[in-house]
């Protein structure tokens, strides 16, 4: 077994036949072994999609346009969708599967410790900071490691049991990134694919991370890894060449690079996820004249809309936005009493102290605000830790004026995206946006600032507010226009129709593919 750190090692389990509680490590015996044994007696290759959360339709509307996607592809090709049920239990109940629409949903439970190690610990606490450029709040422990290799191991010994080898594996993000090895090191050669939601940081970053060198390689047991940014997808090539020393096969100009590894290519993808573009404009549309927009644009007393919509995470950069808010107010007292700032934070991970500190922080800066320039009759900034639906959010961006979205870092963040979606084409608002945010390499014609830079940022808001209409429209138009060219409806089978030709490719000898490159 290689050693991933003095005391620790990292074990990865042979095929097992037998039947049987294996423990925490171990497969669960399926609360319903026929169906779901029915599952491996297809003919036809099928979509099996591995997540960290299963999005498990409940008859809710609240299902975003990723989902969709992700379950729109599995109906068409039929296939499960397998992950953590969110429940944490003492003794995890037997895998719980739910068919509907040609797909089936296979959930299993986690222990208290092995989510307080494999969730709370290394994902959140060491992969998700680092990921996004803070080595600074990394807090890494080697039991946490030990709990997030003990978790993908116990996943894929309960998913084995249910693949065909003509399945399609494709895995999602952080959570997962020693899973294909894990399926590897027990036998299986399907097609697997890896996708990663949030940042990609430099090598000089990554190597930060302790035993990345036992860790991160085993990236290349997929066959095609897929980013959110070109960006993002070099910082791993250089990665792959500097630290892995593994040989460039070939590369082109859309930051697509392939790499031999053990005698495999395993291609570097860009694959921007993108949002459902008309379908949540119709939805604005509609959303626009419900009750509680209504009621919202109604309050404003005819100020302008300034909004944004974050969940609490030091990654949003919400607290220096509020600084920058701050400033526009104090720089633009013109402004004052003209517009009204919503910022809409539902609350997450709050059990973590980081997360705690950070909502005291923000709401002390509300405070501040809102009694340093507030009046009888006016409130500059409404702070709300309530979740909205998708209708809500829709109505309310086509009313924003103006949408702040100023992340210090993001993969993404399809908030810009549904902003410039939901727009009313004749008078459309502005997108402030951070050019740390993966939007930014699409929405070129939304104002880009630096969400480091408070001065800089309240500039933005007082350009945004007085830009004329016809450059309001212009921007507008380029921006959707990009939209409608990579909806989300595509974003899926783009990705699995490329990691079919990258498994098709593998099967010509790696040294021909060679020549041919050269």
């Amino acid at each position: 077994m290689p050693e991933i750190m003095p005391g620790l090692e990292m074990t990865w389990p042979v095929a097992q036949t037998g039947e049987g509680n294996c423990g925490a490590l171990g497969r669960i015996p399926f609360e319903d072994e026929g169906p779901l044994a029915s599952l491996r007696k297809v003919d036809v290759s099928r979509l099996v999609v591995v997540s960290n959360r299963v999005g498990v339709p409940d008859g809710s509307a609240r299902a975003g346009g990723l989902e969709v996607a992700i379950r729109a592809a599995l109906r068409r090709r039929g296939g499960i969708w397998f992950g953590w049920s969110g429940r944490i239990a003492e003794e995890p109940a037997p895998p719980r599967t739910i068919h509907q629409d040609n797909i089936a949903y296979v959930t299993v439970d986690l222990r208290k410790d092995d989510y307080e190690e494999f969730y709370n610990g290394f994902a959140n606490r060491v992969l998700w900071p680092i990921l996004h450029y803070r080595l600074d709040l990394a807090e890494f422990s080697r039991r946490d490691l030990g709990g997030y290799l003990r978790v993908n191991e116990f996943f894929a010994r309960n998913l084995e049991r249910l693949l065909t080898p003509d399945d399609t594996i494709w895995v999602h993000d952080y959570h997962l990134i020693p899973f294909a090895k894990a399926l590897r090191d027990r036998g299986h050669r399907n097609r697997i694919g890896f996708f990663i939601h949030v940042p990609c940081p430099p090598p000089e970053i990554l190597t930060a991370l302790p035993n990345h060198e036992r860790l991160i390689p085993t990236l290349g047991h997929f066959d095609l890894i897929g980013f959110q940014t070109e960006t993002d997808a070099s910082n791993f090539s250089r990665y792959l060449a500097n630290e892995c020393k593994l040989r460039r096969v070939s590369s082109d100009r859309f930051g697509t690079d392939r790499f031999a590894v053990n005698g495999r290519t395993v291609e570097i993808g860009v694959f921007p996820v993108g949002v459902e573009t008309e379908t949540f404009a119709r939805l604005a549309r509609r959303a626009i004249d419900s009750g509680f927009v209504r009621e919202v644009i109604e309050s404003l007393s005819g100020r302008d809309l300034i909004i944004g919509v974050d969940r609490l995470d030091y990654t949003k950069g919400i607290a220096e936005r509020m600084s920058a808010y701050e400033r526009f107010l104090t720089n633009f007292p013109d402004w004052r009493g003209k517009v009204t700032y919503i910022q809409i934070t539902p609350r997450s991970r709050s059990s973590i102290p980081e997360y705690a500190a950070m909502a005291r922080q923000v709401g002390e800066a509300v405070g501040r605000i809102n009694g340093a320039f507030g009046e009888a009759s006016w409130t500059p900034l409404r702070y709300i830790n309530k979740a909205h639906n998708r209708t809500a959010l829709a109505g309310l961006y086509r009313a924003a004026r103006v949408a702040l979205v100023t992340p210090l870092r993001d993969g993404m963040n399809l908030v810009a995206k549904e902003y410039v979606a939901a727009q009313n084409p004749d008078n459309p608002g502005v997108l402030i946006l951070s050019r740390f945010a993966g939007a930014a390499h699409e929405c070129t014609a939304a104002l880009l600032v630096n969400p480091y830079d408070p001065e800089g940022v309240a500039i933005a808001i007082d350009r945004a507010l007085a830009m004329p209409l016809s450059e309001r429209r212009e921007r507008h138009a380029h921006n959707y226009r990009v939209l409608v060219e990579n909806d989300i409806r595509h974003w899926a089978e783009r990705f699995l129709d490329r990691l079919d030709e990258t498994c098709a490719a593998a099967e010509t000898p790696l040294f021909a593919r060679s020549a041919g490159a050269r």
